[in-house]
């Protein structure tokens, strides 16, 4: 699927979500918007996108104010929230939680005094405690590596995976991943360890598998950043073994890579843009303007990206 088909769903979505009113009259929204730091690429992207939407939306349109709470962890996060309820008294909330479980309760509590709750991307261990969630295709995430490696090593072969932080989509990325995996019986999974989507995490995470495994042939990463560190760890090791590393979510270093077909271990990716903060912020704050919901769920597609159609997802002046 191209980007500019991509867009074009976004913008259908979009489109569609116009059309689903409610009975609450509009009135002046006071959005909050609650964000992981930027510790890693993926979450630069995402403050970027954040903060852009603030700026394009607060000049756009005059009854709406909107405050960025950004944290380093789920605790901070949480605390957050509180004050964003009850010091800022916002009227609606964009949350990306830091963790599932743990942010679960503290945005329950938003929403039972009024705000209306949209969650983006980790979900919720209680999706009761949310009006709407807005995500990328996680299952496509972890279906659509496996299948390119099973396909690269021919049905055999050894695996290991770096997964993220403990959370739901984790959860979906890895299930879709297995579920693939399974209908290929000569292709052992030899260890998934979370490396918290961190480069450094995952440069010793791989440290790790390169000690106890002397025969792997293919690294799945599922976020870009841990790819690279996991390269780090492979290139100073000397691993010759190794066939395929595939990362995820289309950072514009390992698309250039793919573009300019230099590294034959990376000839593929899946898309998983940050900028979806920037179209969940959007969506929230001008369906709330006219007094709408959102649909409960709206998913964003995740689609391989290889060296046919990687010049549609290289954005050099992007942050990630």
């Amino acid at each position: 699927m191209s980007m500019q088909t991509r867009r074009s769903l976004m913008l259908a979505t979009a489109a569609g979500l116009a059309f689903v009113a409610t009975s609450a009259a509009a009135e002046p929204v006071n959005l909050g918007v609650s964000i992981p730091a930027a510790t890693h690429s993926f979450m630069g992207g995402i403050n970027y996108w954040a903060n852009q939407a603030k700026k394009d939306l607060e000049a756009k349109h005059k009854d709406l104010k909107i405050t960025i709470r950004t944290a380093a962890n789920a605790v901070e996060q949480a605390n957050q929230l509180q004050d964003l309820s009850t010091v800022t008294k916002i009227n609606a909330l964009v949350v990306f939680p830091f963790e599932s479980a743990a942010l679960t309760r503290p945005v329950a509590n938003v929403k039972a005094k009024g705000a209306y709750v949209t969650v983006v991307d980790r979900g919720l261990t209680d999706t009761s405690a949310q009006d709407a969630y807005v995500a990328g295709d996680n299952t496509a995430f972890g279906k659509i590596p496996a299948e390119y490696i099973a396909k690269t090593l021919g049905g055999k072969g050894n695996v290991v995976a770096l997964r993220g932080i403990p959370t739901t989509l984790d959860n979906e990325r890895m299930d879709a991943f297995n579920g693939v995996l399974k209908g290929y019986p000569d292709i052992k999974l030899l260890d998934a360890k979370y490396a918290n989507w961190n480069r450094d995490d995952a440069y010793k995470v791989t440290q790790d598998f390169l000690t106890r495994f002397k025969e792997i042939d293919a690294f799945w990463a599922a976020d870009d950043d841990m790819a690279f560190g996991a390269i780090r760890a492979i290139d100073q090791a000397g691993r010759k073994d190794i066939k395929v590393i595939f990362g995820g979510a289309g950072a514009k270093d390992m698309v250039k890579i793919i573009l300019d077909g230099k590294d034959p271990r990376i000839q593929a990716n899946v898309s998983y843009s940050p900028k979806f903060i920037y179209e969940s912020i959007k969506l929230t704050a001008e369906a709330r303007l006219k007094g709408e919901k959102l649909p409960a769920t709206t998913i964003i597609p995740s689609v391989l990206i290889d060296k046919s159609n990687a010049k549609d997802f290289y954005f050099p002046d992007s942050p990630f």
